[in-house]
């Protein structure tokens, strides 16, 4: 294997680590967003695609004779699982939990790019198709999270008032 399908490989198995950090977090985030029924239908839609993500990677990574990293992928989960802990301690957590997916959807979506790219450039078709694919995931919920900040801003707001 060359030091670029090595790259390739290795920002696979990142970016699979990732999916299973969004997985956990998006879990967390869903099971506490039952004030925001809109916002909660989005997070659990999202999260039915994070799945199919993650599986997605995981094929295109053993398709290359790979496989994922148990130990990456346990580190993001627990990463994820102290966030989702952490939230439960603060009365904004809405807003702070859109805030942060809205960071992650575009990290997400910058090493898709990179992936896009990599693939490209080993003539990994098949890996570059399933990642353009998911590119257009992540951007999707991005926007969504962008169009909802404010509203869910104000909706927090007014909720607080009332308290």
């Amino acid at each position: 294997m060359n030091k670029v399908e090595a790259n390739l490989m290795a920002w696979l198995r990142n970016t699979h680590a990732m999916e299973e950090q969004a997985v956990t977090m998006l879990t967390s985030l869903a099971s506490r967003t039952g004030d925001y029924p809109d916002v909660k239908a989005r997070i659990e839609s999202h999260l039915a695609e994070t799945k199919r993500q993650a599986e997605a990677l995981e094929e295109c990574i053993k398709r290359r004779g790979g496989d994922t990293s148990i130990l990456k992928d346990l580190a993001a989960k627990t990463v994820a699982f102290g966030q989702g802990v952490s939230g439960m301690f603060v009365e904004d957590e809405i807003v702070k939990g859109a805030m942060a997916s809205y960071t992650f959807e575009h990290m997400e979506a910058a090493a898709y790019r990179v992936l896009i790219a990599a693939a490209e450039a080993v003539g990994d078709t098949q890996t570059q198709t399933v990642c353009e694919r998911i590119l257009q995931e992540e951007l999707s919920m991005a926007s969504d999270l962008e169009r909802q900040l404010s509203i869910l801003t104000r909706k927090y707001l007014s909720r607080s008032r009332v308290k």
